[in-house]
């Protein structure tokens, strides 16, 4: 994505032009840059302004103002100007050049998977499962000694609110349950089934 940033004020201007490459990083990797451009085309004085508009769009991203996660950015191409270009005007270039990357990409929702570990009394442990299976979950149970059960589920965060009251009242109090993060995943289509809900506050 290219974008070249041109004001004039009088004898100074502001001018900057950048060409980046922006595609996906492999999930878990976060955020990579490299700039391509030698110091001939490009004083190494001006980096900071390309660097710092790469970090303020990976704050508040291109989708409902979240941040921005495992994604390679390379300045391919650079032009400046011995008056008219600054820092600044470099970071206003690249913060437009990259935001417009991140549409053209198609960027994605993600939302945080946790992994879920119940055990319960056998007498519950279908329930448990269905009512975690109904949360977007994938459930994996195990027989364990003295009629209990383990229950290992996979399951979004945002289906998990108000669990630990759930589970008292589905197991009568006979539920333990552990919950930690486990890994982002893209949010599923509304076509999807079951029917995916966003919560409350989620925006388009």
């Amino acid at each position: 994505m290219t974008f070249t940033h041109k004001k004039i004020y009088g004898p100074k201007g502001e001018f900057a032009a950048v060409k980046l490459g922006v595609g996906p990083s492999d999930p878990g990797k976060g955020f990579h840059f490299e700039s391509k451009v030698d110091e001939g085309a490009l004083p190494r004085k001006y980096l900071p302004g390309v660097e710092k508009g790469l970090q303020d769009v990976l704050a508040c991203g291109v989708v409902a103002g979240f941040p921005v996660i495992d994604v390679g950015v390379e300045l391919i191409d650079a032009r400046y100007h011995d008056v008219d270009s600054s820092v600044l005007a470099f970071e206003i270039a690249t913060r437009r050049a990259f935001r417009e990357g991140l549409h053209m990409a198609k960027s994605v929702l993600l939302e945080p998977i946790m992994k879920v570990e119940v055990v319960t009394a056998a007498a519950f442990a279908e329930s448990i499962a269905d009512d975690l299976r109904l949360r977007r979950g994938q459930v994996h149970v195990t027989d364990v000694a003295d009629e209990a059960v383990a229950i290992d589920a996979i399951v979004p965060l945002m289906t998990m609110f108000g669990y630990a009251a759930s589970l008292g009242l589905m197991s009568q109090g006979q539920a333990t349950c552990a919950m930690h993060f486990d890994h982002y995943a893209s949010i599923p289509s509304p076509e999807s089934d079951p029917p995916f809900r966003p919560a409350i506050g989620m925006r388009a």
